[in-house]
């Protein structure tokens, strides 16, 4: 899939930062908008409809928390990814429950907002037919289906038992179908960077709800292993309306 030319609306108030990332997004072939407060971004996505916006939480006028719930308010889901200086588990959870489709917390590696575009992009090419998962109450794989209402998981029809961190885990890798997860990553978005755990608690996740799935590591339907590197779930992931 190719995503030479995307519009990629870039809003933060630190112009240093702006003038960094602009020039990088660029060379990555996409072409980059570039604001410095909230109202400004308001305004841009809807005059010139960007293909994903990059958000700073902290500007000035309306902050980026509330451009997101304003875009999702109105039904605009276009692809959003926060930038946040607050490195919690509650700050990223707030983020992705206000409608935000992933977040980096400042400072970060370039390439790294550059790889998370590109996922996201790519994701909503792939769903471009069907609502966004991050709004779903329900998502589906095949006969794993998720509440995210009810914190509750059922495998052709039965309950899974899961642990909360267990639960919270499969969630963000289905809200991230297809996509490559590194352990650390994971590690950062259920348990948080100030949890004091290391990679291996993520492993051991994962073999619980390997286990609950009845998902075999070396012949996987659901939850992949990247050597070296993380986790994909390979399945695809569909948003589960009410009565279905």
């Amino acid at each position: 899939m190719s995503l030479e030319g995307y519009r990629i609306l870039l809003a933060d108030d630190e112009k240093a930062l702006t003038d960094y990332l602009a020039p990088i997004l660029n060379r990555a072939g996409f072409s980059v908008i570039v604001v410095h407060d909230g109202n400004t971004a308001l305004r841009y996505v809807t005059e010139k409809h960007p293909d994903l916006i990059v958000l700073d939480v902290l500007m000035p006028g309306l902050d980026g928390r509330e451009v997101c719930r304003r875009l999702r308010a109105a039904g605009d889901w276009t692809p959003i990814i926060m930038l946040t200086q607050v490195n919690t588990t509650v700050d990223k959870v707030l983020s992705l429950e206000e409608g935000a489709d992933d977040y980096l917390c400042k400072p970060f590696d370039p390439h790294e907002l550059v790889a998370r575009v590109r996922a996201v992009l790519r994701r909503r090419q792939v769903l471009a037919n069907q609502p966004p998962l991050i709004r779903a109450s329900r998502l589906r794989s095949g006969n794993l289906i998720l509440d995210r209402r009810t914190r509750r998981a059922y495998l052709g029809g039965q309950m899974l038992e899961l642990t909360p961190k267990a639960l919270a885990l499969l969630e963000y890798l289905m809200l991230h179908p297809d996509e490559v997860l590194t352990r650390e990553r994971l590690l950062d978005a259920v348990w948080g960077w100030d949890y004091p755990v290391a990679t291996r608690a993520v492993d051991a996740r994962i073999a619980e709800i390997r286990r609950a799935l009845g998902d075999d590591p070396e012949s996987p339907n659901f939850i992949e292993t990247i050597v070296g590197i993380g986790y994909r779930f390979l399945a695809p992931v569909e948003p589960l309306e009410d009565g279905r």
